[in-house]
């Protein structure tokens, strides 16, 4: 079941018949039946939906007038048997001049009358022939026998949450009237629009609607006339688009002949963290938000039952666009940033070398790759990054293996420094038995190996290139001074769930087969610090995975914690929708109460990062993205957990 701090929203095409207000009414009728019973909270319907947006001269006939005022009748009437608002376009006839509106109604009431601000007139549009700009309008009409304000400064609150509304044309504007209505606290913005299509037009459109709800800071809902609008010179396809914060939730299928709707929840605790968390959101409102808005608050049923199905899609890997084309585009950034970031870290020290251990794993291989593209863009001999293997009680012959081929094809400085006789004699001298396999054996391996690449730098004149990436910080996966430290991490910012993509990427671009073979192979290797011995058949024994769990709820935990501050049962609920068939609701919960544990008292470790570049809009860096203090308690987060 979801919770209350998601707003279920409809943008609604009704199929409508050109000034037949009694036909269009039935129409509006039986499609909000429809959203009603599916749990929406709010409706919005397209632009003069009641009479089709395409009259013409007949605005000003009174039978038209007299009509439409009836369907609205019989609108607001039926509206008592929902359990949602309702926003439909509708002629409001004031002081001999008609206004194109919005019109709000819930639980029989009419709540608020809503002109549109921007009346065009150019090209196909001429739309001050028949109506005037409500911008500066404020009086009392009435609708269905009730007194209503007719005034653009009006904010609908549903379920606690300010509701915005413009109308078509306003939101091609510099400054949209949503933008102010978002600056006065709404973060739901609805269009009620008549928009018909051209080539071009439907991309560009998408692309303002997204933009728009970015820099609200909001969601936007969208419904625009479609099939039964005149086609004497234009054609309508019915749109209906929802967006959140930037991203699509939901569009429906165009040039439909029946009535169409996109339904979606919105995520409003989502848009509160991000409002919060956007101080020059906060400075803008301030600054810029003059109007003097009225709030009308809307009374629905409370007790309803909530929805149990969430009407949006949780990306099960958050960090991982969804399109193949997206994931190409992203890697090619991100590898970018690594690079860039590397190369003026290597220029500003005046330093031509670089040491890195590979051990055959995934995050080591993409440090290498990433130190090898730097050294091409600075026009740097790769001979100059020594790259380190150095075989210990787990190395199993398949890393080996691929982390010898991988460094020749490459055409880097190999240097192969076997550890076990040095960590045998660091056993001896602190008194340690081998044959206990606990944390001193493990961690010794990891501190030796740190030990030889810091001293192969002082050598070489170089500096360590961590290879640690972000989902291991967030767990603390490393051995503190070992593996955690380096002199850059290049990986710092790279969550577990990218790297393999990472990699693919340039094994799809090596015309090398060897290199190729290497990196497919690397991808394909269950992930293991390779610390404990392999079995009698050489294959790995421990896999990271199996001792801190999935990497890929790890990863979806540390989006969700540090991207928008959700707690652990709404990270639950997420992780339920996400992964529903692939993980069991016990197994979620089990290593989420893992990742807060783990997540607060390895702090410590993250506080004393090494330096390494920003990739994503989850960071882990004590210096900017994540303040946290080293002893700070987890309880209130593991009591969560254990409730849930």
């Amino acid at each position: 079941m979801i919770d209350s701090s998601f707003m279920r929203v409809a943008a609604a095409v009704p199929r409508v018949e050109v000034a037949d207000c009694a036909a269009n009414a039935t129409a509006i009728i039986s499609l909000a039946n429809e959203l009603n019973n599916k749990g929406s909270r709010v409706a919005v319907f397209p632009e003069m939906c009641v009479t089709g947006y395409t009259c013409g001269d007949l605005f000003h006939s009174r039978t038209l007038l007299s009509s439409a005022n009836k369907g609205v009748d019989a609108i607001v009437e039926a509206s008592r048997q929902w359990n949602m608002a309702v926003v439909i376009g509708a002629p409001v006839e004031y002081d001999s001049t008609i206004y194109n509106c919005a019109i709000a109604i819930a639980n029989g009431q009419v709540l608020a009358a809503i002109p549109k601000i921007y009346i065009p007139n150019y090209n196909e549009f001429y739309e001050k022939r028949w109506w005037a700009s409500g911008r500066d309008i404020d009086a009392t009409v009435s609708i269905s026998g009730q007194q209503v304000r007719l005034s653009a400064n009006q904010l609908l609150e549903v379920d606690g949450v300010k509701i915005g509304i413009e109308l078509c044309e306003d939101l091609w504007t510099p400054i949209p009237p949503s933008t102010k209505a978002a600056l006065a606290g709404a973060k739901v913005l609805l269009n009620l629009s008549a928009s018909d299509d051209v080539i071009g037009k439907y991309d560009y459109l998408l692309s303002l609607i997204k933009q728009q709800s970015a820099r609200c800071i909001g969601a936007y809902v969208y419904a625009s006339a479609g099939y039964g609008e005149s086609s004497t010179d234009l054609v309508f396809d019915g749109k209906a688009i929802i967006a959140e914060n930037g991203t699509l939730l939901k569009t429906s299928e165009r040039w439909t002949t029946t009535p169409s709707y996109s339904i979606a929840d919105i995520d409003i605790e989502a848009l509160d963290h991000d409002r919060m968390h956007t101080g020059s959101f906060h400075d803008c409102a301030m600054a810029e938000s003059a109007t003097n808005y009225t709030v009308v608050s809307v009374s629905l049923n409370a007790n309803m039952a909530l929805p149990d199905k969430l009407l949006r899609t949780v990306a099960p890997y958050p960090f991982v666009p969804a399109s193949d084309a997206d994931i190409d585009i992203r890697c090619g950034e991100i590898i970018s940033i690594q690079a860039a970031g590397l190369a003026r870290r290597l220029e500003f020290t005046h330093c031509h070398s670089l040491v890195i251990g590979i051990s055959g794993g995934l995050d080591s291989t993409l440090a290498l790759l990433v130190a090898c593209r730097t050294f091409d863009r600075l026009s740097l001999d790769r001979k100059g990054i020594t790259a380190i293997t150095m075989p210990g009680f787990g190395t199993t012959g398949r890393t080996y293996r691929n982390a010898i081929t991988l460094m020749e094809s490459l055409g880097v400085t190999i240097r192969e420094i076997p550890i076990a006789p040095a960590v045998n004699q660091h056993f001896t001298d602190i008194g340690h038995d081998p044959a206990v396999h606990d944390v001193t054996y493990e961690n010794s391996q990891a501190r030796e190996r740190t030990q030889i690449l810091m001293d192969v730098a002082n050598q070489t004149g170089g500096m360590v290139l961590g290879t640690g990436d972000l989902s291991e910080l967030a767990l603390g996966w490393a051995t503190y001074n070992g593996d955690h430290m380096s002199m850059y991490g290049v990986n710092a910012g790279v969550p577990k769930t990218l790297v393999r993509y990472l990699v693919r990427w340039f094994a799809s671009r090596t015309a090398d087969a060897n290199e190729k073979s290497a990196l497919l192979d690397i991808i394909d290797t269950p992930i293991s610090p390779e610390l404990i011995p392999a079995d009698k058949d050489d294959n790995i024994t421990q896999k990271t995975e199996d001792l801190v769990g999935p990497y890929e709820l790890h990863d979806f935990f540390l989006y969700y914690t540090l991207r928008y501050g959700f707690s652990p049962s709404r990270i639950y609920l997420l992780a339920r929708h996400a992964f529903a068939g692939q993980w069991s609701d016990d197994v979620i919960r089990h290593w989420l109460r893992t990742f807060f544990r783990r997540f607060f008292n390895q702090q410590f470790k993250r506080s004393c990062l090494p330096d390494g570049p920003k990739v994503g809009s989850v960071c882990l860096s004590p210096r900017g993205d994540w303040r946290m203090p080293s002893d700070a308690s987890s309880a209130a987060w593991l009591a969560e957990c254990d409730s849930l």
